[in-house]
């Protein structure tokens, strides 16, 4: 089978997104096997203090702003779930986070949390799911060439337009990527979203 990608070609991750390739081919070309599936990610049972007041604050300000732009997604829909997440599970946060694992393999990761073994990828995309899950492959791929946290079995990603979230499962035994067929909505799935989030820190 010919290659998707040139190996004498430079990629970065939202390079890949730009070439429009599907998930399951893509993961082929790193040795990795794919899935679409219904994940039933577990979901954290506790309580969640801001989980309400956070519902509150996206459904007073969506009347009025333009959510158009990936710029205004993150910051009126995306960004306030991933600081509330911090909140919950303590983990180190970066942003724009910078990766290299090899020149097909490179670029930024746009939120890395990180709590004790556990690490969560997010992508946030303007529009097109599909692609933005192929970018998203590419980066579960270049964490678990690049995380050697032994206790850490599976990786958890997620991509998202601000509105919509998809989630991702890599089993790093494996080398098994699942694409979640379950699509989270923002605000009306909150409480379901938030909770696979936090337990994905947790576990």
């Amino acid at each position: 089978m010919s290659k998707l990608l040139n190996p004498n070609q430079s990629y970065t991750f939202s390079k890949i997104f730009e070439l429009q390739i599907d998930a399951g081919d893509f993961v082929t070309e790193f040795g990795y096997t794919f899935e679409r599936i219904r994940l039933n990610l577990p979901q954290y049972p506790g309580e969640l203090d801001r989980l309400e007041e956070l519902r509150s604050r996206i459904e007073e300000i969506l009347p009025f702003v333009s959510l158009g732009s990936e710029a205004s997604r993150r910051e009126i829909l995306i960004s306030p779930v991933v600081l509330d997440l911090v909140h919950y599970t303590k983990a180190q946060l970066r942003i724009e986070y910078p990766l290299k694992v090899t020149e097909q393999l490179q670029g930024y990761l746009d939120y890395l949390l990180r709590a004790e073994s556990e690490i969560l990828v997010i992508e946030a995309k303007r529009e097109d799911l599909d692609y933005g899950f192929t970018q998203l492959t590419a980066e579960m791929i270049a964490l678990d060439q690049w995380d050697k946290t032994p206790a850490k079995s599976t990786l958890i990603g997620a991509v998202t337009t601000g509105k919509i979230w998809q989630f991702g499962r890599l089993n790093r035994a494996t080398k098994h990527i699942q694409q979640g067929l379950d699509i989270y909505r923002v605000p009306d799935d909150l409480d379901p979203l938030i909770r696979i989030l936090v337990q994905c820190l947790v576990a």
